[in-house]
């Protein structure tokens, strides 16, 4: 038998014996590994600064690499959440942000696809953490009616689990959520929100009608700063308050791509796609306009998130981002996981992340 052969023999039964063990062998590396996922907090080492990640950079249709729109936010030792899309909470985890830790969620307005994961976040916020306090939620006057609902849906789930896992683990008195309300501040003004420890959250008008109210958050921390636009066509009151931010984190709708979908539509007779895809463009930015924005503010970084349309196909980030780069061209299109830190005392804008 010549050497190759039993080369090719050895292998076979190697390949065999290790296959009719792979159970037993996965076991052994999920019990080696299980500590260390389980205890590992990637915010525990951040420098002292501001921290954002994506935990989800897309829009209400489905992206393999965009969740539904949802930004993490650490400042110092506090931790927000900035809207709370579809997948939002389970990308946290996958990046081992501690889900016990979210201070507060903070809504930008209250279309369906900024708060579907709402309730999983409450939830698994609560147990994760055995908080002992409901999750603050603010937003704009209306929040409300959203916090109420949530909590009266998942009310069944909070008694189960409590007689489940007991006090230790899901105290009653933290289920659920609380609202915080507050006025949407007029054209050049800001409406300061959260305000602690050298932590500044304050809210700003932005365009996003006839969906009202709808504002975005400007963070301050130290000496650096990040402001979330949410959903908004190009605004002269964001681009005011933008002025000298380190981070723009803003949305952005691609027209080249959205009234392609839309024509194709109105071809096939899906009638009611063909009006969704023309309405949409009339009230976010394009990619274009938010690099004018970023450009025009003197911005440091410019991180698009919110990503309409999906984009899926070979040469669809290209056709998003045509024009762009000549007229800003720091800038970073996201994805789930995408990941930035601001150290205090600094003006580095470090890139941490590329995505999950």
């Amino acid at each position: 038998m010549k050497k190759s052969t039993l080369i090719l023999a050895a292998v076979a039964v190697i390949g065999a014996i290790i296959y009719s063990q792979r159970a037993d062998i996965a076991m052994r590396i999920m019990a080696s590994g299980a500590e260390s996922v389980m205890t590992r907090d990637t915010t525990a080492d951040f420098a002292d600064g501001l921290h954002i990640a994506l935990c989800g950079a897309g829009g209400p249709l489905p992206d393999p690499k965009r969740s539904g729109p949802c930004v993490a936010v650490v400042a110092g030792e506090h931790m927000f959440v900035v809207d709370a899309g579809a997948n939002g909470l389970r990308n946290l985890l996958r990046m081992r942000y501690p889900s016990g830790n979210i201070e507060a969620v903070l809504l930008t307005h209250f279309h369906s696809d900024h708060m579907d994961g709402l309730g999983e976040m409450a939830t698994i916020r609560w147990v994760n953490g055995a908080n002992t306090q409901p999750l603050p939620v603010i937003g704009p006057q209306g929040v409300q009616q959203i916090v109420n609902g949530f909590n009266l849906v998942y009310t069944q789930d909070s008694m189960s689990r409590n007689a489940h896992h007991g006090d230790a683990v899901a105290p009653l008195s933290g289920f659920g959520m609380v609202a915080q309300p507050f006025e949407v501040p007029a054209p050049g003004q800001l409406e300061t929100v959260y305000d602690q420890d050298g932590v500044r959250i304050q809210a700003l008008l932005v365009e996003h009608g006839p969906v009202k109210p709808a504002v975005g958050y400007l963070f301050t921390y130290k000496d650096r700063s990040v402001l979330v636009s949410g959903d908004t066509s190009k605004s002269a009151n964001l681009e005011q308050f933008a002025k000298g931010v380190d981070l723009l984190i803003h949305e952005a709708l691609a027209p080249n791509l959205v009234g392609l979908m839309g024509d194709t539509a109105s071809k096939v007779g899906a009638t009611g796609l063909a009006k969704i895809m023309l309405d949409i463009q009339n009230y976010h930015a394009s990619p274009v306009e938010a690099a004018e924005i970023a450009r025009d503010a003197g911005a440091g970084h410019l991180l698009y998130y919110h990503v309409i349309p999906p984009l899926i196909l070979p040469g669809m980030e290209a056709a998003f981002l045509l024009g762009v780069g000549e007229i800003f061209p720091e800038y970073t299109l996201g994805e789930d996981g995408t990941a930035f830190s601001l150290p205090a005392g600094s003006k580095e804008i470090i890139q941490t992340s590329q995505g999950l």
